[in-house]
């Protein structure tokens, strides 16, 4: 790790917007309230659009209503006069508006660097940011963390790419008030736009092929969510058992005396976390770490706990410990957590065999950790495929495989893996996208299932296809589940 005092900017004043003319690029989750923040703060803001549907009218409705100008279908040309832009974090950085701007000049944000420029303003207590990444098990490690956080008596939340505007936190609206530290998920969008992020703390979980048709290539991909580490203060948290994040460490430029810490599910090392005889254990923020290990939790107080789900658990306490929680609070806030609906979330039981949705497995990294925690397993997979290939996780999983049903657009592509790499595995494909595929395709499981079988939904592709999203996928498959124990 690098390291020497970060000067990258300072947070910006009160009164820095007033009269600057900005563009908001994209309506939504973050455009919206970036658009309303910026107004308030004496900006001319000019919102532009892709989209021009009923939801976009909506909102530029209620936008306009305050002032604000919006330009529904015209994504692509800057506005004239435009000094800064704030963009949606999906906004792919070769968009036309994009270049033009570069070409002008003009400075591009996201919605989190906006709220890490504003924090700590009007008086506010800047709460410090323990921040997430990683290609799965964001969202599910930063509701840990806050829950571990809660445990220990600090007020916090769980912010960011998981559906909370980072900017309500920060600027304490609604329920926020003034929080002792944030917990923060972000995405490699959201990293790409925030240059000048420096948590106390953060954690790359792990990282696999996704979105490359956004940042155009792995490397890329990789180096914008290292970009969490950059001037971490305390602690940059890595994946033992995945060198790419630990090469990110390396490679960042850190504050003087920030550690590298990393999570195991073996027996730790000294500056890691681990698993020792079904105990989690902290042999890094402990005195004499080359001896001793503190006790933290049980992988029964995991839940669920598959093993996924255990490194995610030791993650969130590495943050947890970095900010100097007891060991109490990181047992307390993982037996207190509920997981999501649609993450390895067991429906029932019939008949001997288990059915599990984790309908929220879109990649194939996500559906290979999912596959690793169960055996036999009758699959149900397809979907969206979004370039990948799915020869490497069929490999690693044919032997835990009783059968597969596959469904969607591209379940041509792991039919022809199936084939390749477990070709005794029996499988049934379902050429079908109507609201009754999900129906035939539990009913086809449970053919092939055997008692002691786990009929398991982790289709390794997105929904869209055949679903609005993963969440429909996942209520269809416990509809579907429940119909067949009736």
């Amino acid at each position: 790790m690098g390291s020497g005092q970060v000067t990258s900017s300072v947070p910006t004043g009160p009164s820095e917007f007033q009269g600057k003319h900005v563009t908001v690029a994209g309506l939504g989750v973050s455009g919206v309230p970036a658009a309303k923040v910026l107004h308030a703060r004496g900006a001319i803001v000019t919102v532009v659009n892709d989209g021009d549907d009923a939801r976009a009218r909506e909102q530029a409705a209620q936008l306009e209503a305050l002032g604000i100008t919006v330009r529904l279908g015209d994504g692509a040309t800057l506005p004239e006069g435009t000094e800064l832009i704030v963009t949606a974090p999906g906004w792919k950085p070769d968009k036309p508006l994009f270049l033009a701007a570069e070409q002008a000049g003009v400075p591009v944000w996201g919605d989190v660097e906006l709220a890490w420029r504003l924090r700590g303003l009007d008086g506010r207590k800047a709460a410090p940011w323990l921040a997430v990444t990683g290609t799965n098990g964001k969202t599910t490690t930063v509701q840990m963390l806050a829950s571990i956080l809660k445990a220990a008596g600090l007020r916090t939340a769980a912010v960011g790419n998981i559906g909370v505007s980072l900017l309500d936190a920060v600027l304490g609206n609604g329920e926020y008030g003034d929080l002792d530290v944030l917990a923060v998920e972000l995405s490699s969008y959201q990293l790409h736009w925030a240059p000048s992020l420096r948590a106390h703390s953060a954690a790359v979980l792990n990282l696999a092929p996704d979105h490359l048709d956004w940042h155009g290539s792995m490397e890329a991909y990789a180096a914008d969510k290292g970009r969490i580490y950059e001037g971490n203060r305390v602690a940059c948290v890595y994946n033992v058992a995945d060198k790419a994040t630990e090469d990110l460490v390396r490679e960042a430029d850190v504050e003087e005396g920030c550690r590298a810490i990393g999570f195991t599910l073996g027996a730790p090392g000294p500056s890691q976390l681990g698993v020792v005889d079904g105990i989690l254990v902290d042999r890094a923020f402990v005195e004499n770490r080359h001896k001793n290990a503190q006790e933290l939790a049980e992988v029964a107080d995991v839940n669920p706990p598959a093993p996924h789900n255990i490194a995610n658990a030791l993650a969130a306490a590495a943050l947890a410990r970095a900010f100097g929680v007891p060991p109490t609070a990181v047992r307390d806030g993982l037996r207190a957590f509920r997981p999501d609906a649609h993450r390895i979330a067991h429906v029932a039981d019939i008949d001997g065999v288990a059915y599990v949705d984790d309908s929220k497995a879109t990649n194939t990294h996500a559906a290979e950790a999912s596959l690793a925690a169960y055996e036999p397993i009758v699959w149900i997979a397809g979907g969206l495929a979004k370039g990948a290939v799915f020869d490497e996780l069929v490999a690693r999983s044919a032997q835990r495989l009783r059968g597969a049903v596959l469904i969607g657009a591209d379940r041509a592509l792991i039919r022809e893996a199936l084939a390749r790499h477990a070709p005794e595995v029996p499988v049934v494909d379902l050429d079908r996208t109507d609201t009754g595929a999900m129906l035939q395709a539990v009913t086809e499981a449970k053919r092939l299932a055997q008692p002691g079988d786990t009929v398991l939904l982790a289709p390794a592709c997105a929904s869209m296809d055949m679903f609005t999203n993963y969440n429909q996928r996942g209520d269809a498959f416990a509809a579907a589940v429940r119909e067949l124990g009736a």
